[in-house]
């Protein structure tokens, strides 16, 4: 394999996406393969089967230019003891994490949307899906035969769990090793960017979950050969915590986010768990990501949510004309939680903390965003949070299920068989017609009610761990107290048939079940895009108020620009008074069980019935 000095090629033809890590065409035919390696003396690069000493430079920097390279080629890095291992910035595997990468060429796939710049914000109404099971087939081929039902219903943005290569070949994402890689199970990079491009041919975003808190634990050789690549002394919930004041480690990242937008033309990322990335730069990652992001993408729109148990909003703050120089939104635990509290009365863990008056909670999560804005969690016994009222009501990302919410549960149950379908309906009725941003789990919308569990692939030792740990998480918790419960009847999460109980039943599209969620659905989400959506583009800061809050009836608005969106809802088991709100109603709940309209002339609200106002906008009066 010949190997020549990298300096003397002129490579700005191919460059198109450049990044400091990995395997890059420089020209036709010429790959330049990089490893910050720092913990090794020499490294060696596999190509096709032939071992070729890589140049070592002072600051742990190895790199070679390869020639006669073609797309597809195999290969990997040596290491000195001779472990042979992946890039850890492969674009491509050819199988699992432990085998070679692939060489490719990002400029081989033939966008069929060029002109596509995204949609705003306000338009967004997410939906999360997970690919290994949103369909039978569980890849990106087969989730574009789905594409045309989302965009009918009224979705505007597809959210997917995380896809970076993985150990094994099923699991939730979140256990990532090969950052750039997408899941070869799912289909290779160009069947990923076929789903988009599919997607944004539908007028559907994709927003897509990266893990920047912590690698997962089979397959991960960045120890090997950059020590410094962690923190041994800041521990994170998963081992060391990543050392993100190191240059080629914030490379790293700060390219990875970039890479996922710019090569695979996504709409935006979302990051998880984002109080674990440690960092004490002068300028924390999070704030550099966003600036190298919005900076590398003038006149498009990219969206940044953040997932944050510390009810914080210094990531999500906003320009004088509502600009977002950083993050556009953040996922909003509290209002699952108190809504979680209200539909199935559970109290354990950190629900605990929405135990007491919930409607309460809810009421001031819906005018202000977050329920507990410096109080004292009871969960905790510590403080959690700050003030949030100065937030637009768009700032924070809503659900009434998600991935986390549903299968970190032990039997992986939906709140549909939790709570049942007329508490469901009001709450997701509250979710869709509110200003804040809705996002809907995959399948809630046509009344799923098959679980969604926790779910490896892992082997050996690992997966006895994990297994164990899973069960030993839920001994104590409500079904698996003492006399309550064995849990061993929790699913193992390495078997297969864990991971097939949770594939989507789509033949309940065509049964009355089916058809019954999807209008009901169809329905909110026409209402909330002809409404609501024309009104949020003026939604600042201080926007919403508490009107009332009387046993289980709330009532909230929010002035938007010159209208007023109001909401009251009888989240409870018995009629009430009904709260007076401004405007033209349109929207009142037919309650299944009486029959009667909500703002009948008896003045009472039925169980579990939602109306919404609209004052000041044009045609609502």
């Amino acid at each position: 394999m010949p190997a020549t000095d990298i300096t003397a090629k002129n490579d700005s033809e191919f460059r198109t996406f450049p990044k400091t890590w990995g395997a890059e065409y420089v020209a036709a035919g010429e790959v330049r393969f990089r490893l910050w390696a720092p913990g090794q003396k020499e490294v060696q690069l596999r190509l096709n089967g032939e071992d070729t000493a890589m140049s070592a430079s002072q600051d742990g920097w190895f790199e070679i230019l390869a020639t006669g390279v073609e797309p597809g080629a195999e290969y990997q890095f040596v290491l000195d003891d001779g472990l042979a291992i992946a890039d850890p910035a492969s674009r491509a595997q050819k199988g699992d994490v432990h085998g070679p990468s692939l060489v490719i060429d990002p400029t081989d796939y033939p966008w069929h949307t060029t002109g596509w710049n995204g949609r705003p914000w306000e338009e967004a109404v997410i939906y999360e899906l997970h690919i290994g099971t949103f369909t039978a087939g569980g890849t990106f081929r087969s989730a574009i035969e789905r594409l045309p039902y989302l965009a009918k219903l009224g979705i505007t943005a597809v959210e997917i769990m995380p896809v970076a290569q993985f150990g094994g070949t099923r699991g939730w994402g979140y256990d990532g090793v090969l950052l750039y890689a997408p899941h070869s199970a799912y289909g290779p990079p160009e069947d990923f960017k076929a789903f988009v491009d599919a997607a944004h041919q539908h007028g559907l975003m994709v927003l897509l979950d990266v893990v920047y808190n912590h690698f997962g634990p089979d397959g991960n050789y960045l120890p090997a050969c950059a020590p410094e690549f962690f923190h041994p002394d800041t521990p994170t919930p998963w081992g060391a915590a990543i050392a993100y004041d190191k240059p080629a480690v914030r490379s790293f990242f700060l390219e990875n986010a970039l890479y996922w937008l710019e090569e695979f033309n996504l709409d935006g990322l979302r990051f998880d768990a984002v109080d674990q990335i440690r960092d004490d730069s002068e300028k924390h990652f999070l704030i550099e990501v966003a600036e190298t992001i919005r900076a590398e993408n003038p006149g498009r729109h990219i969206h940044l949510t953040t997932e944050d148990n510390r009810n914080i909003t210094s990531l999500h703050e906003r320009g004088e004309d509502g600009a977002v120089p950083h993050h556009t939104g953040e996922w909003n635990d509290d209002f699952h939680n108190v809504i979680h509290v209200i539909a199935s009365g559970e109290t354990d863990a950190y629900y605990k903390d929405f135990a007491k008056n919930p409607h309460k909670h809810l009421a001031r999560v819906l005018a202000e965003g977050f329920a507990h804005q410096g109080e004292v969690a009871a969960s905790t016994g510590k403080k959690r949070g700050n003030t949030s009222t100065h937030q637009p009501p768009t700032a924070f990302v809503d659900f009434i299920q998600n991935h986390d919410q549903v299968g970190n549960r032990a039997l992986g149950e939906r709140l549909l068989t939790l709570a049942g379908e007329d508490k469901v309906k009001a709450l997701m009725t509250v979710l869709l017609l509110s200003p804040h941003i809705p996002l809907l789990f995959m399948g809630e919308e046509f009344g799923e009610d098959r679980p969604f569990l926790f779910f490896t692939d892992f082997h050996g030792d690992l997966a006895k761990i994990v297994r164990e740990g899973r069960r030993k998480e839920f001994a104590g918790h409500a079904g698996f107290r003492e006399g309550e419960g064995d849990t061993s009847d929790i699913p193992d999460p390495n078997a297969k048939k864990t991971f097939d109980a949770c594939k989507l039943d789509w033949d309940k599209l065509e049964k009355d079940i089916g058809r019954n969620w999807t209008g009901f659905v169809e329905d909110m989400l026409t209402l909330r895009h002809e409404k609501i959506v024309p009104l949020l583009g003026e939604a600042r800061g201080h926007a919403g108020k508490v009107l009332s809050v009387e046993g289980g009836t709330i009532a909230v608005s929010w002035k938007l620009g010159d209208a007023t969106l109001s909401m009251a809802a009888n989240l409870s088991d018995e009629a009430a008074q009904q709260p007076q709100l401004a405007g033209k109603i349109i929207h009142e709940t037919t309650s299944g069980k009486a029959g009667n309209r909500a703002g009948a002339n008896d003045g009472l609200l039925p169980p579990w019935n939602v109306v919404v106002t609209i004052d000041g906008a044009e045609g609502s009066e």
